[in-house]
């Protein structure tokens, strides 16, 4: 079968730390989801502060440097605020069925996880979480949804080992 997380890695500074992460964040993300990783799969770029600017300025009309960007293949956004997102379904049996893409820039995670004092596997972790909930509907526009989001990444990252991004 077919890897939980297909990778383009475009900044090789991505080569050593971007695999292990990404496959451990998305899994963990749809096993408190409910979700079995042999039914989906993310789309994954590693690369740097000069194309995540042209994707960011491109897609969400903001020209400058983000850390993930994310695009889901479903609209599964819940329409109340607060309220969980529908979950996926997939179409076909026995294959993988996309949630989407995801895109994480090096220079903006090195340089928060240095300036948060992170370590950069555990900030890099929470982004693709971060990431992979996007994908799956949630959603941070709105005041009772980012309370939502926010509480399921820090569930999920505890169960990681990692503290809570949002502390201090």
């Amino acid at each position: 079968m077919e890897p939980l997380v297909d990778i383009l890695i475009e900044d090789q500074r991505w080569q050593d730390i971007l695999p292990a992460l990404a496959e451990r964040a998305v899994a963990a993300v749809l096993a408190d989801q409910g979700l079995s990783p042999e039914t989906f799969e993310v789309s994954l770029m590693g690369c740097d502060d000069a194309r995540i600017q042209v994707l960011n300025a491109e897609f969400r009309a903001k020209d400058k440097a983000t850390n993930v960007l994310s695009w889901p293949s479903q609209d599964l956004a819940a329409e109340d605020e607060g309220a969980a997102p529908e979950a996926p379904e997939p179409f076909l049996p026995d294959e993988r069925e996309s949630l989407g893409d995801i895109a994480i820039s090096y220079d903006t995670c090195l340089r928060e996880a240095e300036e948060q004092h992170k370590p950069m596997a555990e900030h890099v972790t929470h982004l693709l979480v971060h990431g992979t909930l996007h994908l799956l509907g949630y959603d941070h526009i709105r005041e009772g949804d980012a309370t939502l989001m926010e509480s399921i990444e820090v569930r999920i990252l505890d169960r990681m080992g990692i503290s809570d991004p949002y502390e201090g």
